[in-house]
């Protein structure tokens, strides 16, 4: 193979799942997370049928739908909890596994590093990329502890704001504002919670999401009021997300005053980016949130980065030269990745003006047939 020994710089979603795709076609591979402590961010994250086809690829979806719960399909109403506007059911992609699954985000990352450890991947945590410097058959790189090795492939997995974006590609890509917040917390699952249930409002969405037989997580992606800062301190972040829920009723309403602690809820302005294609220069790649970084909407960014390492891994292993493997994964990846990005954007410029001549349901099921189409 043109690639026998490969990096991985980062140790999220994206490059835990590379790094277990190339294991699995005996690349040597190292992978480097520049968190000391390797915390985990976020309450919970949707598994749509593309991804759970992707994970059992890498050997592990058995394990995450047996430490998630399985979601059936989604359903909508107005703000209010009234009026029903979707009820639908999802297709399963992979027989015996549920069409999609929800799960928490420490559980899912503590599959994938277990995979990626017995996988034989060399994980190091607290280091960095110091230096790097390409020639035409390897990246020689410097680490932050004082090592020094060399790659046939680097893969940039180190998410939205990539340093080794910037390092490689300039400064001139950064990701961008979508104009949308989200809230997250946990709390008790509603027994009949099966599916994914949605209400919108007049500046986005709240909903619920199953992770567990006990657990879920209510969510809110919104347009920030008039007048409301974008930066939030932690103290007060409980108060602020129950005003911001005002507007609804029904089980929103009802589990509105459950959120109490400030630690619990999870807020963040809502960014994105499409890097223009070629992902890569010379011999190194990015991919996940690096290279296609989405907004929530159609629960689609760990499933494309999830995608990323599979078919990184499966151009790797027709041991064409390394250039090629490049071209053609960019040739399967870039459509995909772009048709999820912007759909999911033209759904948040929906949600944040109703005026705008935009089908929220036909961008969502442009990207869920996308997704579903084969690698």
């Amino acid at each position: 193979m043109s690639v026998r020994r490969a990096l991985i710089v980062g140790g999220g979603i994206g490059g835990l799942s590379a790094a277990i795709a190339l294991r699995r076609i005996g690349v040597e591979v190292d992978l480097v997370e520049k968190n000391a402590t390797w915390s985990v961010y976020g309450v919970g994250i949707i598994q749509p049928g593309n991804a759970l086809r992707a994970l059992d690829r890498l050997g592990v979806a058995e394990q995450c739908v047996a430490q998630g719960y399985p979601i059936l399909g989604v359903r909508s109403w107005t703000a209010d909890g009234g009026t029903l506007l979707r009820d639908n059911t999802f297709p399963s992609a992979v027989p015996g596994l549920p069409p999609n699954n929800g799960i928490t985000r420490r559980r899912l990352h503590d599959i994938l590093v277990s995979a990626a450890n017995d996988s034989g991947a060399n994980i190091r945590t607290g280091v960095t990329v110091s230096t790097l410097e390409q020639e035409p058959d390897a990246v020689h790189i410097g680490f932050s502890d004082g090592r020094h090795r060399s790659y046939d492939l680097v893969v940039g997995a180190d998410g939205l704001y990539s340093r080794l974006r910037e390092r490689v590609f300039g400064d001139q890509h950064k990701a961008k504002f979508t104009g949308q917040v989200a809230w997250r917390v946990n709390l008790p699952r509603i027994p009949e919670l099966d599916r994914l249930w949605m209400y919108r409002g007049s500046r986005g969405t709240a909903g619920f999401v199953p992770l567990a037989p006990d657990l879920m997580y209510m969510l809110t992606i919104e347009k920030v009021p008039d007048g409301a800062p974008l930066r939030l301190p932690q103290d007060g972040l409980a108060a602020e997300y129950r005003n911001r829920l005002a507007e609804y009723g029904g089980p929103v309403a009802e589990h509105r005053e459950l959120v109490r602690d400030d630690a619990e809820v999870v807020y963040r302005p809502v960014d994105n980016i499409l890097l223009p294609a070629p992902w890569h220069r010379g011999r190194v790649l990015l991919i996940g949130d690096a290279a296609h970084g989405t907004s929530p909407h159609c629960g689609q960014g760990g499933a494309q980065a999830i995608e990323d390492g599979v078919v990184l891994a499966e151009e790797i292993a027709k041991q064409a030269p390394v250039e090629q493997v490049l071209a053609s994964f960019m040739q399967r990846r870039f459509a995909r990745c772009k048709t999820v990005v912007e759909g999911s954007e033209r759904i948040g410029r929906w949600e944040q003006d109703h005026t705008l001549d935009i089908d929220p349901d036909a961008a969502a099921f442009e990207v869920t047939t996308a997704a579903l189409a084969p690698l």
